[in-house]
């Protein structure tokens, strides 16, 4: 971390936990996982441990520890599109609230219209599995109802679903309704602050809706 700056990604994930970052995440599994006896049998059962530096943090009820004003930068990847509609305005606002004036935030997330044009791409060409297509892609529906404490647990614990997607016009509109200028698209590593090539990832660019907007 740059001294004196503070920069911030939430919906880390597993995984991504790049240095000078304070990386959150809010899955019920990284909160399990955490819990000093249950936490170790947890990671060899579900197969998936989180970073050891991602911390327990939710943006929609407000990061621990991070203030008002406090951000040089803010960062998420593919985190949007599983927030509800209202829940995604509120993490848009409370974005917005910590960070500093002239910082940045940087967003990623599946593009509906790509998928959109797919559809009636795939409808024109009389495509049969043009609406399973969709659905698959967009993470939108289920193929079963969830039945069994183990079906049940896995869809509790996990945030597979998507339960609203955005295109790039749309969520612009939110931001700039929220207060950011500047919004506009952008492109893997095309941030003029360094600190963002840490931790952006090439192939979640792909048929994505990258915006970036400044405070």
């Amino acid at each position: 971390m740059e001294r004196g700056k503070l920069y911030v990604q939430y919906g880390s994930g597993p995984f991504s936990a790049p240095p000078g970052w304070k990386n959150f995440d809010a899955s019920p599994t990284l909160r399990l996982q955490q819990l000093p006896l249950i936490g170790s049998l947890l990671k060899k059962r579900m197969h998936v441990a989180f970073h050891p530096d991602v911390l327990q943090g939710d943006i929609i009820t407000g990061l621990p520890g991070i203030g008002e004003n406090s951000c040089d930068g803010v960062y998420c990847s593919h985190v949007l599109e599983h927030l509800s509609y209202e829940d995604c305005l509120t993490a848009i606002r409370n974005t917005y609230r910590i960070l500093k004036p002239g910082g940045y935030f940087r967003c990623v997330l599946p593009d509906l219209e790509t998928a959109a044009r797919k559809y009636i791409d795939n409808l024109h060409g009389e495509d049969r599995e043009a609406n399973v297509k969709f659905m698959e892609e967009t993470l939108l529906g289920r193929q079963q109802r969830q039945r069994g404490i183990r079906q049940l647990v896995q869809s509790a614990f996990g945030n597979r679903e998507h339960l609203y997607m955005w295109d790039h016009i749309s969520l612009a509109h939110q931001l700039q309704k929220a207060g950011f200028r500047k919004v506009r698209r952008c492109t893997f590593n095309d941030a003029a602050d360094g600190m963002f090539r840490l931790v952006e990832e090439k192939t979640r660019f792909n048929n994505a809706v990258a915006l970036e907007a400044a405070k």
